[in-house]
């Protein structure tokens, strides 16, 4: 390649051009550095020639070393282990608070999360709350990790909530609670024990339930199915069908109860119809499992709300129970609850415990101190207690008010149509019986953000808005 005479910029571009055409980008570079390196030591070269020369060449070896390096970051990129992951659906409920907040209408109402809301439909914080962690913060508490069973206090003032004070269960040591993350980790823990120490045993759920039910015993590789709960043609409980397939389950299966106030129907037995269920739960050996989200908040009493687990721990029945208090205190973000077992003596609740402790170590290795101190406080002292308990009653009264005044609303607009299912109803939520394409109108038209299968949180309702979902809902009944 003897362009030693008069080298320059235009010959030696001229010459890679022909003369390595048909290589490869790695094959030019090596040529660029062999060049660069005869130039740089040659005699017959000029100096001047080499200094121009090497650093057109030196530019030229940098560009195309760094272009291969872009199409090498490139590659690694384009190429991901995660290629074949699935996009997952968005989540149905807190999918309707997306969908709301997008929303520019000043009519708009979320009906969607099961949250209280204000009669100025806004979060609120108990005053016996800010009483507690007041009390809280002037002890200087640490942040401590709690064991992994979670923190004694709020354990025994658990246990006394959901059986009451003084309960044989409690003074013979058969009752145990593991402190979890709210209802659906106290769920979790307990679906991971049943796949471990029940195995083979399918858990039935209501149809219709929470949508979160499925996912949560599905991921713990536990079987669901599901038994008749809801009746459409009278917007109520199904009791015969219920009757039959609980009936119809294999013997020692799981049944999930929805302690009060049944999410989503809001639809709730009668104490006689508990009794008949309760007959057939003991019957079949079958293993009751209450999900309590809502003591105290469905009815705005303890006591009342916790008639259901009470009763079949009274009919001799060992039972599961999961507790949240993120509805009846409000403590939706510090996700506090527990889950209860109630055992025939006390060696099987010990050792039951000591197997939950080992599942929710593995999973979140200890749960969160700060509601659960809440708790503690609130239900440790005795003015505090009260003050909750009106609370609770204030709380559950508002939406009992909305209730009657949606009701009055329906009944007014259509009264050729039976709309005694929304007081017959009881808790936070409604199923109205809207079809999906009578809830696409409720949105499209009307602003209203609600789940697909037709419950409403009547938590989110104020009695100024009543007029307003009642007109949505005829008109969507009517006119879809």
């Amino acid at each position: 390649f003897l362009i030693i005479n008069h080298i320059d910029r235009n010959r030696a571009r001229t010459y890679l051009s022909h003369t390595t055409a048909h290589q490869t980008k790695q094959s030019k570079m090596a040529a660029f550095a062999s060049i660069n390196a005869f130039l740089s030591q040659s005699s017959l070269v000029s100096k001047s020639a080499q200094s121009k020369n090497v650093k057109f060449l030196s530019k030229k070896t940098a560009r195309h070393q760094m272009q291969a390096s872009q199409k090498r970051a490139t590659t690694v990129m384009m190429a991901s282990a995660f290629d074949g992951v699935d996009q997952a659906p968005p989540d149905p409920i807190l999918g309707v608070s997306d969908a709301f907040k997008k929303c520019e209408s000043p009519a708009k109402l979320n009906l969607g999360v099961g949250a209280y809301r204000t009669e100025e439909l806004q979060p609120y914080v108990l005053e016996v709350v800010k009483k507690a962690e007041a009390k809280m913060m002037e002890k200087g508490e640490n942040k401590e990790y709690l064991p992994i069973d979670g923190l004694p206090a709020f354990k025994q003032c658990t246990l006394e909530l959901l059986l009451g004070a003084g309960h044989p269960a409690l003074e013979e040591g058969r009752a145990i609670s593991v402190q979890s993350l709210s209802g659906t980790g106290s769920l979790r823990v307990g679906a991971a024990f049943i796949n471990v120490w029940l195995p083979g045993k399918t858990v039935y759920l209501s149809k219709p339930t929470w949508g979160n039910h499925k996912n949560i015993f599905a991921d713990a590789g536990v079987e669901w199915k599901e038994y008749t709960y809801f009746d459409p043609a009278t917007v109520g409980l199904d009791i015969d069908g219920m009757l039959a397939d609980i009936e119809a389950a294999p013997e020692g299966s799981i049944i999930l109860l929805h302690g009060c106030a049944h999410n989503p129907t809001g639809v709730d037995p009668t104490k006689d119809q508990w009794q008949l269920i309760a007959d057939v739960c003991k019957s079949k050996k079958h293993i009751p499992f209450f999900d309590v989200a809502y003591q105290g908040f469905a009815s705005g009493s303890l006591d009342e709300d916790a008639f259901a687990p009470r009763f079949f721990v009274e009919q001799g029945m060992e039972v599961f129970v999961s507790q949240s208090y993120s509805k009846n205190l409000g403590l939706y973000a510090e996700r506090v609850g527990a889950l209860n077992v109630i055992a025939n003596d006390k060696e099987a609740a010990t050792k039951t415990a000591s197997q939950l402790k080992r599942i929710a170590r593995a999973i979140y290795s200890n749960p969160p101190v700060h509601g659960a101190r809440i708790v503690a406080e609130v239900v440790g002292d005795e003015a505090m207690f009260a003050e909750w308990k009106a609370e609770m009653e204030m709380m559950a009264g508002r939406i009992k008010g909305v209730r009657q005044s949606l009701y009055e609303n329906l009944t007014e607009m259509m009264p050729e149509k039976d709309w005694n299912f929304v007081l017959r109803q009881i808790g936070m939520f409604s199923f109205t019986g809207l079809s999906p394409a009578q809830v696409e109108n409720m949105t499209n038209k009307w602003h209203v953000y609600m789940t697909k299968d037709g419950r409403i949180s009547l938590a989110g309702l104020s009695l100024s808005k009543c007029k307003y979902l009642a007109e949505a809902m005829v008109d969507s009944f009517q006119n879809c």
